[in-house]
């Protein structure tokens, strides 16, 4: 169906630290991450905390997941506990990257998460030899240096490096693999659906109801059918299913916002609607003072509530409204988010989670200014700039609305984790 020869045929690697954190701090411990039967758990205090990663061993040999409970463990004694370091992996992950630069220039390289990267090595097979043994090399030099087992996918394009990567490098012996584009129908095709990158739960559902179970079911579909069921995104999955992707390897450090926003999962269910407007206004707080920052504005403002025994139901709303005039203030991002809450909220139930979004975004120096209101509002971003500029120096708990405070604020709680973890 498609004219290979004419594809990208380049070198592209894509590296995973396995059970990253968990790796990392056994790494931090002296420990060695292949054997050491380690859980990583954001607040071992907290029965109800996520174990955010899991060693190899102890998913080997105890079949715990990284979406397991802390109160799911086993009770047995060769577990260890550990409370999440995010500071100390983010640090791990630097010098991670750090070492792939050895083998390629940082605009060869895309971070794709804080434990995965593609690395474009073409051109360099006189520099370090062909591109299994860059790949072993790197494997090697990340483990002596650092103690984190890796493993790596190639393909002659992202897309493909990263399919070999999840389907068959984690699980290979050395774990890493090639794939190559005449071995798709092989090694792709009896793949379910469910494992194809890109895909996910709802659009799974949608294409086991026309019948598709596998990629080889996809890669075989009418293109035309699959575009008017599904539009543009129906093509890109029909040609993702014959390993055809025209992306390129670059830094991601220079990708513009295209939207903003904060979520949160609460501690706990949040039943009196005065709790989950502070909530609001804390996450309105923190999408406009990151908004501010890059200078952008934006004209669509979104609210999404779930509640807590939407859990399995998928209860809650996730609404949005566009305004006439770009904002970034939370004032008024705050006032929309307070109608869409009132008008949408089913009162009695509690809620668990809470996502607030600012999108469809322009400069702050594109914007009309209304001639009534322009003094006021240039006050108002003086005013906001300035406490913008103390949390910088001080600390985002420096200036705190009274609010913030009260039994359901969690801007102060917020302010001493990492990605939403203890750093």
């Amino acid at each position: 169906m498609f004219d290979y020869t004419k594809m990208p045929h380049r070198s592209i690697l894509m590296i995973d630290a396995r059970s990253f954190y968990a790796s990392a701090h056994c790494a931090l411990l002296g420990l060695d991450p292949r054997a050491a039967h380690l859980a990583v758990v954001g607040d071992p205090e907290r029965s109800g905390s996520i174990v955010l990663a899991a060693s190899i061993a102890l998913k080997r040999d105890f079949g715990v997941s990284n979406v397991s409970r802390f109160f799911e463990l086993p009770k047995d004694p060769r577990i260890q506990i550990v409370k999440a370091q995010m500071g100390k992996y983010i640090e791990t992950s630097t010098k991670l990257t750090k070492i792939l630069n050895q083998f390629a220039p940082y605009d060869s390289i895309f971070q794709y998460s804080i434990d995965e990267a593609w690395v474009d090595i073409t051109g360099t097979e006189k520099l370090f030899g062909d591109k299994w043994t860059v790949a072993r090399l790197i494997k090697d030099k990340i483990w002596k240096e650092l103690t984190i087992p890796v493993a790596i996918g190639m393909g002659p394009n992202m897309l493909m490096a990263k399919l070999c990567l999840d389907i068959e490098a984690k699980k290979a012996s050395e774990n890493i693999a090639e794939w190559r584009y005449e071995e798709l129908p092989d090694r792709l095709w009896p793949v379910p659906i469910k494992k194809m990158w890109g895909i996910g739960s709802r659009m799974e559902r949608n294409l086991h109801r026309i019948g598709i179970r596998t990629v080889g079911h996809l890669a075989n579909y009418d293109v035309n059918l699959l575009e008017k069921r599904f539009g543009i995104i129906g093509v890109q999955l029909y040609n993702h299913s014959w390993g055809i992707d025209l992306s390129e390897v670059k830094p991601n450090y220079d990708v513009a916002h295209k939207s903003y926003g904060n979520g949160i999962t609460l501690l706990r269910d949040y039943s009196k609607p005065s709790e989950i407007k502070i909530v609001i206004q804390e996450l309105c707080d923190e999408v406009t003072r990151r908004a501010r920052k890059d200078g952008l504005m934006g004209k669509t403002i979104g609210l999404g509530i779930g509640y807590s025994d939407g859990v399995i139901s998928g209860g809650g709303f996730s609404r949005s409204v566009s305004i006439d005039t770009p904002t970034y203030f939370e004032d008024e991002v705050y006032r929309i988010c307070l109608q869409l809450f009132e008008r949408y909220y089913e009162p009695g139930h509690d809620v668990r989670t809470v996502y607030v979004c600012l999108s469809n975004v322009c400069s702050d120096r594109e914007v009309q200014l209304d001639f009534f209101s322009f003094r006021s509002r240039e006050r108002k971003r003086n005013l906001s700039m300035a406490i913008d500029d103390i949390r910088e120096r001080f600390g985002t708990t420096a200036i705190l609305k009274a609010s913030s405070y009260l039994d359901g604020g969690i801007a102060i709680e917020r302010s001493r984790k990492i990605g939403g973890h203890y750093g």
